[in-house]
């Protein structure tokens, strides 16, 4: 396999990732896009707002290559996770907008650039931060993926949307009374192992 073969491929999951986390997006209101639904704020527009900023700063400021503008939420001054929710003055739509142009930078960094394409990145330790486009093409796709595992679960707790992409559900077949049978028998299998001390599950 050549090395333009390996960076394809590479590409190709992070375009995977992308699209999926887009599609979990779809026909959501303005207040389920943007409502907190775990103690820690996660949710679904801010989770597309940090991915656009580590999509663009990692294959654009570690190049060279800064995405214009920049992501304020990411500035020194910028008010602490500013980059994991919409303020009330960002619009969904250019959130949504905003990583869809970091697509296009990013795709232009790597189309332009080799696997072994020297990059820094500034916020890494001192041991780790001189690196590579493949490095970082890895990093990216892990990233991704890690974050539309978490909108996965913010979309289920949200309206039950499940499935890894619009044409693969990559889950078991089974209809809803299927799906709450299963659920039983694992809170039933579960509660086996529950001590006095826990308390009994609400969901």
């Amino acid at each position: 396999m050549t090395s333009l073969d390996q960076k394809a491929i590479l590409k190709s999951y992070l375009q995977e990732g992308r699209h999926a986390l887009m599609w979990k997006l779809e026909n959501l209101s303005e207040y389920d896009l943007r409502r907190p639904l775990v103690p820690t704020g996660t949710n679904m527009l801010g989770l597309v707002k940090h991915v656009a900023a580590m999509d663009g700063e990692y294959l654009g400021l570690v190049f060279g290559r800064p995405f214009p503008g920049g992501f304020p939420s990411l500035a020194d001054d910028a008010e602490p996770n500013a980059d994991m929710w919409a303020t009330a003055d960002e619009s969904s739509d250019s959130i949504i907008d905003l990583y869809e142009r970091v697509w296009m930078h990013s795709d232009a960094t790597i189309d332009e650039l080799d696997l072994d394409s020297p990059g820094l990145v500034p916020w890494w330790s001192e041991s780790s931060k001189n690196t590579t486009l493949g490095r970082i093409l890895v990093h990216l796709v892990v990233e991704t993926q890690r974050h539309l595992g978490q909108a996965d679960i913010v979309r289920e707790l949200i309206d039950g949307m499940v499935g890894l992409r619009s044409n693969n559900s990559n889950l078991a077949e089974g209809d809803p009374a299927w799906w709450l049978e299963h659920r039983n028998k694992l809170e039933a299998s579960a509660r086996r192992f529950r001590t006095d001390t826990e308390a009994t599950p609400t969901v």
